[in-house]
């Protein structure tokens, strides 16, 4: 028996993960008492995910640790391995599902589908999965946590199961979800080269030639793509997270997804030893393309939701580009500028996870305050939910990429990685990478566009309809979880020299290289390279912003008060405005459904000058469905179809072909 004096961090990380199946047994046991499972439990789990994180941090900085669990089958022992990139990656989930966790106690009502008993299982399975995946050391350990969490996830999805919406949404991400598995499967069966030991240790011994490294790479790839939304594997992202419970979106898009980016990392810079520089340009080229991709879709939707889950797919698609760049630069042993851009690649994950975080919170509060989720019934709820529309401005502004917030850094990282590419041997990816560049500035550009239609039309204005008066704000266990992850968003942006510390021992295990000593040597100012070339000083530029504002605010007290008139600012002084003559969501987007419109499949019902109540109406939906979807499920409806004839319920039909089935296989013996 060990003492608990002497327990590694992988045992307290176990301990968590334990804890969180106990909290979800326990949530059985009290099936329909809301408010035990809401105030007690789900505060438990919140309390775990912290101590998730504490353990990971400081395990961050040591060697690495393994355990071995003889709870698989005789032969397949769970094998567990903790070192300096899975203890990142477990240090995000606990954070931001910490504030997650705290937020769900206020959030679930009753009438939600499922009995909170059982939502509270499936939620901290689904926690302990995740924490199962980024711990598991062989490719069995693997697949049985990220099946878990597939499944606990689509249980989730489809809580509210009576709305045939929700139902197509979880099929569809469970079919998604399985195609992904099958190929991480396949990925591993090639990594491991028929030695018939699947444990990372052994995948990591193996010298594959470039050509079966290149099918694992490949392989996996495609299942971590499908999981993270990359294109074309996306389509299941904007329907399976706006028809979640907004905690679930949150943990799914905030968290969820960086499992998919961890499973990438592992297997391209730790499971094979091959770093080719075509992976990353291939990285690069599907990042960009489902970056840019997302981004456009987001900037068009009027369902709050979906254009989270569609802002979700552009950030997936700036990692993948952060990690194309950094196999592009450890392919050619640039081992400083392949740290700069994991660097930034690591960042983003945590930005990622708590400002996206943030705003599903934010949109479920709105969404239990008004029954509302089109941006075409909101407006001026920054009247009625001060406390959300606030800490929702937080979160938009670090997902626009602006200074101070976490976002800037992250995306400020990545273009300098960018700018200090003229080195590659490759004259191409030398003209290239100032053009993927501009594109990069472009989806940041546009993402800033998206964030102000979401926050203006939600948050500012007139309501456009009269419910939205009596519209209540957050309650205090949801303000404290919105409060957390607003707090992380801050700390990201404030304190970006200190954060890139507790990132370097994953890039110099990864990328062989740090930055840590590097900006540490300038101070307050963050200098990826030297601070000739570039720097950034996030507490003078808060202090700065602060200034101004008190300026403002003296200069405008002091030389104008008294002589002001206040109007509409979009009214031009017309003094009669109504809510009709604000700018509405479709208003907004259309600048980007023309200048875009190739993008789109778009159907619009134009009205007549005959009808009496004249309507316009334009749907815009995905050309994926119709060019790629739509015939594989013809295609299978139509095998269905042709299988289905082979069952005539006839006894001697079936037993014809038993007999045919028995010749054809005497046949073949006896050649």
């Amino acid at each position: 028996m060990v003492a608990p004096a002497e327990w590694l961090a992988i045992d307290w990380l176990m301990a968590v993960g334990l804890g969180w199946l106990v909290v979800g047994a326990a949530g059985v046991l009290m099936l329909h008492r809301l408010a035990l499972v809401a105030h007690v439990l789900f505060p438990i789990g919140g309390v775990l995910a912290l101590a998730l994180a504490g353990v990971a941090a400081v395990a961050l900085t040591g060697s690495p640790q393994t355990a071995v669990l003889p709870i698989g089958l005789p032969s397949l022992p769970l094998h567990l391995r903790l070192d300096s990139l899975a203890a990142y990656f477990l240090l995000v989930i606990g954070a931001a599902s910490a504030g997650i966790s705290f937020f769900a106690a206020g959030y679930f009502r009753k009438g939600e589908g499922t009995p909170p008993g059982l939502l509270c299982l499936e939620y901290h399975v689904f926690l302990a999965s995740m924490l199962g995946v980024v711990l598991a050391d062989d490719a069995y350990g693997f697949m049985v946590m990220w099946e878990t969490m597939a499944l606990s996830s689509y249980f989730l999805v489809t809580a509210n199961h009576r709305v045939p919406e929700v139902r197509s949404a979880g099929y569809l991400y469970i079919t998604m979800a399985r195609v992904g598995a099958i190929a991480i499967l396949l990925c591993f069966g090639v990594l491991q080269a028929n030695t018939g030991d699947y444990t990372f240790a052994n995948m990591r011994a193996q010298a594959l030639t470039p050509f079966w490294a290149s099918v694992g790479f490949l392989l996996a790839l495609f299942g971590f793509g499908a999981k993270a939304g990359i294109l074309p594997l996306h389509v299941w992202l904007p329907e399976a997270h706006p028809a979640a419970p907004s905690p679930v979106s949150a943990l799914m898009s905030g968290v969820m997804l960086n499992t998919a980016i961890y499973g990438m990392l592992r297997v391209a810079m730790d499971l094979l030893e091959l770093r080719l520089w075509w992976w990353g340009a291939l990285l690069l080229a599907a990042g960009l393309a489902t970056a840019l991709y997302g981004v456009i879709f987001a900037a068009v939707q009027t369902d709050m939701k979906r254009l989270l889950a569609y802002s979700s797919i552009e950030n997936m698609g700036l990692l993948f580009v952060g990690m194309g760049l950094t196999l592009i630069f450890s392919g050619y042993g640039m081992a400083p500028m392949a740290a700069l851009s994991l660097t930034a690649t690591l960042y983003h994950v945590a930005s990622h996870a708590f400002f996206k975080s943030l705003l599903f919170l934010g949109t479920g509060s709105v969404l239990h305050a008004t029954a509302e989720r089109s941006l075409g019934r909101l407006g001026g709820l920054i009247r009625t939910m001060p406390w959300v529309g606030w800490f929702t401005l937080l979160g938009v502004l670090a997902s626009a990429g602006l200074p101070p917030l976490g976002g800037f850094v992250s995306e400020w990282l990545l273009l300098q990685s960018f700018l200090f590419t003229p080195g590659l041997p490759v004259p191409l990816l030398t003209m290239l990478i100032p053009v993927v560049a501009a594109l990069i500035a472009l989806v940041a550009a546009l993402a800033g566009y998206t964030m102000v239609k979401f926050f203006g039309v939600i948050f500012l204005g007139q309501p456009r309809e009269e419910k939205l008066a009596t519209a209540h704000d957050a309650g205090l266990r949801e303000r404290l979880g919105m409060g957390w992850l607003v707090a992380g968003c801050l700390l990201l942006g404030l304190l970006p020299v200190q954060f890139i510390a507790l990132i370097d021992p994953v890039t110099r295990q990864l990328a062989g290289a740090g930055l840590a000593e590097r900006v540490a040597a300038s101070g307050w100012l963050l200098a990826p390279t030297s601070l000739e070339q570039a720097s950034y000083g996030p507490v003078i530029f808060l202090l700065g912003i602060l200034g101004s504002f008190a300026l403002a605010f003296l200069l405008v007290r002091w030389l104008y008060h008294g002589r002001l008139r206040r109007g509409i600012a979009w009214a031009c002084g017309f003094p009669w405005g109504t809510p009709r003559m604000q700018d509405t969501a479709e208003g907004f987007g259309q600048p980007i459904r023309q200048i875009f419109e190739p993008f789109f499949q778009m159907t619009r019902e134009l009205p007549t000058p005959f009808d009496e109540q004249p309507r316009y109406k334009v749907v815009v939906e995905d050309h994926f469905w119709r060019w790629m979807y739509m015939p594989i499920a013809d295609l299978a409806g139509t095998l269905a179809r042709l299988i289905g004839l082979m069952q005539q319920g006839r006894i001697s039909v079936y037993l014809l072909y038993s007999f045919l089935t028995l010749a054809a296989t005497l046949v073949v013996v006896m050649r």
